[in-house]
């Protein structure tokens, strides 16, 4: 389960062209992390996605799983020198492997995984406070949004309605490019997600434009457009120009990827 997760992490990190983020090419908008960064933070967390299975499978609470939570962010931080690399992905993929810690080594699919998150925990993410000090915390009070904690809550919809289809259409497109369809799900949850790192650094203008962006994109045929690698990159150097960041979009593309890959465990 660690391994899958690890695994997501790493698959999200090499997706190339994914506008404004970090890559193996380039470290779109960011001055402060490169590829490097997110693989020793990726590695950092691992053990901590073993913790929250056992937590699961042990029936502890919202209090225990938030207290191995906040280790793995101490040592992401200590891997990093300080960057916040993965606390999205450590609240949204460590939650997963705790449900599958619940529910053992029972078939489900994809869906039924992501379901679960809201059914056994979404009353205690609902009711938790917002970060305060994150800039997606603080963001998503400014603006009225979600965030990733109303996504969590409920059950991961936006994966469950547009991640997971879009992922599974990439690979009807390209089925020998496994990149393809990880490109294709990535814009598909750019277009529609209230991302709060976009409202952090571009506000409700930047986020607009984003997700205009990738929604042209998709209208243009997506990832079954020949050209679509080139428009793909001149989109991601318009979102380092303007130092757009889609990060939320990123945290979801590794967890789609990390439930779309579960119920080959079992």
């Amino acid at each position: 389960m660690a391994d899958l997760a690890h695994a997501a992490l790493i698959d999200e990190l090499e997706t190339w062209p994914k506008p404004g983020l970090v890559s193996p090419i380039d470290s779109g908008s960011h001055h402060d992390m490169d590829a490097g960064t997110l693989r020793r933070s990726a590695a950092a967390i691992r053990p901590f996605f073993v913790a929250l299975v056992s937590a699961g499978r042990e029936g502890a609470g919202m209090a225990d799983l938030r207290a191995i939570g906040l280790r793995a962010e101490a040592a992401m931080l200590e891997a990093t020198g300080g960057v916040n690399a993965h606390r999205g992905a450590i609240f949204s993929l460590g939650l997963i492997c705790a449900g599958a810690g619940v529910s053992g080594n029972i078939p489900a699919s994809a869906e039924a995984r992501a379901e679960a998150v809201g059914r056994l925990w979404g009353g205690a993410i609902a009711g938790a406070p917002t970060s305060a000090d994150s800039h997606g915390g603080r963001a998503a009070r400014r603006y009225g949004v979600g965030g990733a904690s109303a996504e969590a809550a409920a059950g991961f919809p936006t994966i469950r309605a547009v991640g997971l289809p879009a992922l599974r259409l990439g690979r009807a497109h390209a089925p020998d490019d496994p990149q393809a369809a990880r490109v294709q799900c990535f814009f598909a949850l750019l277009a529609i997600l209230d991302d709060t790192n976009l409202l952090h650094r571009g506000g409700a203008e930047g986020l607009a434009r984003a997700q205009a962006a990738a929604t042209d994109f998709l209208g243009a045929g997506g990832t079954a457009d020949p050209d679509w690698r080139d428009r793909a990159v001149r989109i991601h150097r318009s979102f380092v120009a303007a130092r757009l960041s889609p990060g939320g979009c990123a945290d979801l593309l590794a967890t789609t990827l990390f439930l779309d890959a579960l119920p080959r465990l079992a």
